[in-house]
Parts: structure tokens; C-alpha cells; sequence
């Protein structure tokens, strides 16, 4: 029998628990709704063709490159605002100049990316991809890249909701957005509903439009809502405000460079499978999506830590700090082993998902797909750990060093050990994935390591 004294002593544990979770899910939810528009993308160019699926997924996988460094920078406007929260709950003022800073910097790094995606053909080429899907990529890329700047916006309101640590407004945004885009891909994808058969350039299209839709619904909620509106968020926004710019900056770009190093790694990987074949993109398109649906799991438990940890940062609360890094990463890594365990017993139905089996032309992007998987079944566990390392140290506004270990894990030994088992070994797109797996493990130790010494490194608030 536990006696009373020990179920105080246990309280803030479950408390904290509680709390992630509360705050998780509608993250989690939210990701998923988020991942839900590039697995219908994936799903309907499927449908097209092999060529059409292999060529879109080089160019998205180049897209996405630009938009998670991008990502990465506008995610430093959470704990920035989990921290005012922490140490002044009533703060609006800061609260608001974060925001409006986040929406320009989304502006202002969204123009050398739009400059650099509008040459994607020529990218490609240089990279030594089939020329014929060189030039399909960049026909989608050239619709889909002026998506990423209503994401970002979405994404900054996303995070303004998830300080205040009432994410559910996110997520009912996001489902609207997932049926969106469902319905504008379908249309202009393959010309239903009235509307012109547009082939990969409808899917880039439909994702602008479902990206709008998405933003235009957060500026209303946020606008509208009772609990929202007092912050007035959106009034007089194109006001500069240097230093705020300047701080987010110095938090932000930390984080923009991890996080396009690790979304840099998966995009060498699909440029590795063009070396391959037509069938290994295609399949590794496949098998990414499908680990992209579990990862957004682990990221939406690593965002409420991020808004946990550095809400006890802010109270200058070591205790609660402790309990919000440790309940996350158990959560975390907790649900990625029974991922990895379902992957291994279901890859084929998983697969069929995607492509169909019938269909003598995907016979082998059927088989490559399902060899991948079962060697992303065994970096579930250790991807869940990274993330949720990032987002626990993020927390603490420690963004530098964890830099620094991403570009060790995830290029030096990732694609070094990837591209050596995959060319030097003969391994081909099993040898990318093997190397990918190496990489997130190696990082996943560092960053835990550098957790459990943050006492030591200074990290905690004085």
C-alpha cells in the first residue's frame, strides 16, 4: 500500500505526465493532419505513374530541404514564448512582438529559397538525376514552393496556440486543411470536379491553396476567439522591431541549421536512390512516408516539451524542468519501440497502402519498399529519442552544441556510413537506410548526453 506521503511524492510526476499529454495530442493530431496532405500527395501521384511518384518526390524532398531550415527558424518563437509565459503569465506585450517577428522572418527567409527552388531542374542535373525526372520535379517545385510561406505563417500561429498551451484550434485548422488539399489534389491532379487535370503541377497547386485555407482559418480563430484576441496578435504587424528580430534570429537559426541538416540528410538520401533507379526513389517515397506518419508522434510530444521545459526555464523551476524532459522522452521513445514492432510484423499491407499490388510495374518498388522499412523499423526507437532530445534541450534555449551534434550524426556519419554501405558495399538502397538508422542513433546519444549534463554545462537558469 503506498502510503501518503509517497503519493504526494509521486503527484508531480503524474501531474507533469498529464500535462504533456494534454498538450501532445492536439500537437500530435495537428502533425499528423500536416503529414496527411504529403501522404495524399504521395498517394494520388502514385496513381499517376511510377515516373510521375519518382519525379515529384525528388523535387518535394528538395522543396522540403529549404522548408524545414525555414521551419526551424520560426520554431524558435515557442519556447521564446513559453519562457515570457513562465516568468510573467500575463505578458501579451512580448508575447506579441515574438509573433510578429516570426511572420517576418518566415518573409524574409522564404526569398532566397524561392531563388534557389526555381532553378530545381538545373539542381537536379548538377546532383546527376535522370533528366526526365529532373524536369518533371521542377515542373511541380514551381507551384509547390509559394505553399511554404502560408505554412510558415500557420506554422507561427501554431506555435503562438501551443505557448498558451491550447493546441486544439490547431488541430481542428489542420483536419479542414487535410480534406483541402484531399479535394483540390483530386481535382486538379486528374481534372474531377470541373477543375483542369493538372498532373504534378495540381498536387503544387493544391498545396498552395490548402496552405492558405489553413492560414486564413488561424488568422480567424486567433482573431475571433475570446481567449485569443486580447494579444491582438496580427494588429500593425509589418511594424519592425530589430531587436526582437535579432533575438529570434540568434535563438532561430541554431535550430534552422539542425533541423535542415537532418531534413538535408533525407533529401541526399532520395538524390543517393536516384543514383539507384526510377524504383528506389519511388519506393523510398513510399517507405519514408510511412515512417514520416510515426515520427509525428515523437515531434508533437518534443514540441509540448519544448513549451514545458521552457515554461519551468521561465519560473527559474529546475524540478518541474527535470520532470517535463523526462515524461517527454519516455512518451516518446515509448510509443516509437511499439511502432518499430508493428513495422516488422505488417510491412506488406503498409506498403499497399500506397502502392498497388496488383500492378506488374510496382512488383519491385514493392519489394525495395518493404527491405526499407525493415530497417526503418529499427531506427523508430532512436528517432523518437533524438527528437525528443532536440525539443527538451530547446526548451532550455539550448540550440547552439545541438547544431553542432546534428551535423556530425546526421552528415558525417549518416551519409558517410549510408552512402559507403549503399555504393562501397553493395548494399545500394538498403546501405542509405542503414546509414540513415546510424546517424539518428548516434545523435539521439549525444543529445541525451548533453541532457543529463545540463546541470554541469550551465544550462539551468541561475
Amino acid at each position: 500500500m503506498i502510503s501518503a506521503a509517497a503519493s504526494k511524492q509521486q503527484s508531480p510526476w503524474r501531474h507533469e505526465f498529464r500535462a504533456t499529454l494534454a498538450l501532445s495530442w492536439p500537437l500530435i493530431l495537428t502533425n499528423l493532419s500536416m503529414s496527411l496532405i504529403g501522404a495524399t500527395d504521395v498517394v494520388m501521384l502514385g496513381w499517376l505513374g511510377t515516373t510521375e511518384l519518382a519525379a515529384a518526390s525528388l523535387g518535394f524532398n528538395l522543396a522540403m530541404l529549404g522548408a524545414i531550415f525555414s521551419m526551424g527558424l520560426i520554431t524558435a518563437s515557442s519556447p521564446m514564448m513559453a519562457t515570457e509565459l513562465g516568468r510573467n503569465p500575463h505578458s501579451v506585450r512580448d508575447i506579441r512582438r515574438t509573433f510578429r517577428q516570426s511572420l517576418w522572418s518566415a518573409l524574409l527567409v522564404c526569398l532566397p529559397i524561392w531563388v534557389f527552388l526555381w532553378n530545381t531542374q538545373a539542381i537536379l542535373l548538377f546532383l546527376g538525376q535522370i533528366p526526365e525526372l529532373a524536369e518533371i520535379a521542377q515542373d511541380y517545385v514551381r507551384a509547390y514552393m509559394w505553399s511554404i510561406l502560408p505554412f510558415l505563417w500557420t506554422l507561427a500561429a501554431r506555435n503562438f496556440l501551443s505557448a498558451l498551451e491550447k493546441p486544439l484550434w490547431s488541430l481542428i485548422v489542420g483536419i479542414a486543411g487535410v480534406v483541402a488539399n484531399g479535394f483540390l489534389n483530386y481535382g486538379l491532379i486528374f481534372g474531377n470536379f470541373g477543375l483542369p487535370a493538372l498532373g504534378v503541377v495540381g498536387a503544387g497547386i493544391g498545396s498552395i491553396l490548402a496552405n492558405s485555407f489553413m492560414f486564413v482559418g488561424m488568422i480567424a480563430v486567433i482573431s475571433l476567439h475570446k481567449d485569443f484576441r486580447r494579444y491582438r496578435i496580427f494588429g500593425r504587424w509589418w511594424r519592425s522591431d530589430w531587436p526582437r528580430l535579432a533575438d529570434m534570429w540568434r535563438l532561430g537559426l541554431p535550430i534552422a541549421v539542425s533541423s535542415g541538416m537532418e531534413g538535408g540528410v533525407f533529401s541526399v538520401a532520395v538524390m543517393l536512390m536516384g543514383l539507384i533507379s526510377t524504383q528506389a526513389v519511388a519506393a523510398h517515397a513510399v517507405a519514408l512516408q510511412i515512417a514520416s506518419l510515426t515520427f509525428m508522434v515523437p515531434m508533437g510530444i518534443a514540441q509540448a516539451a519544448t513549451v514545458r521545459v521552457g515554461i519551468g526555464y521561465g519560473r527559474k523551476d529546475n524540478a518541474m524542468i527535470h520532470r517535463a524532459g523526462w515524461a517527454s522522452f519516455g512518451l516518446s521513445t515509448g510509443f516509437m519501440t511499439l511502432m518499430a514492432a508493428i513495422i516488422l510484423i505488417i510491412p506488406g499491407p503498409l506498403v499497399s497502402i500506397f502502392i498497388e499490388r496488383g500492378s506488374a510495374e510496382n512488383i519491385e518498388v514493392i519489394g525495395l519498399a518493404i527491405q526499407f522499412l525493415m530497417v526503418a523499423a529499427l531506427f523508430q526507437i532512436v528517432d523518437g529519442a533524438q527528437v525528443a532530445g532536440q525539443g527538451m534541450l530547446r526548451g532550455l534555449h539550448d540550440t547552439r552544441v545541438p547544431m553542432f551534434i546534428a551535423g556530425f550524426g546526421y552528415w558525417i556519419v549518416g551519409i558517410g556510413a549510408g552512402a559507403g554501405l549503399a555504393f562501397g558495399l553493395g548494399w545500394r538502397g538498403v546501405g542509405v537506410w542503414a546509414g540513415l538508422a546510424i546517424g539518428l542513433g548516434i545523435v539521439a546519444v549525444l543529445l541525451l548526453a548533453r541532457w543529463m549534463m545540463r546541470e554541469k554545462l550551465g544550462l539551468l537558469p541561475a
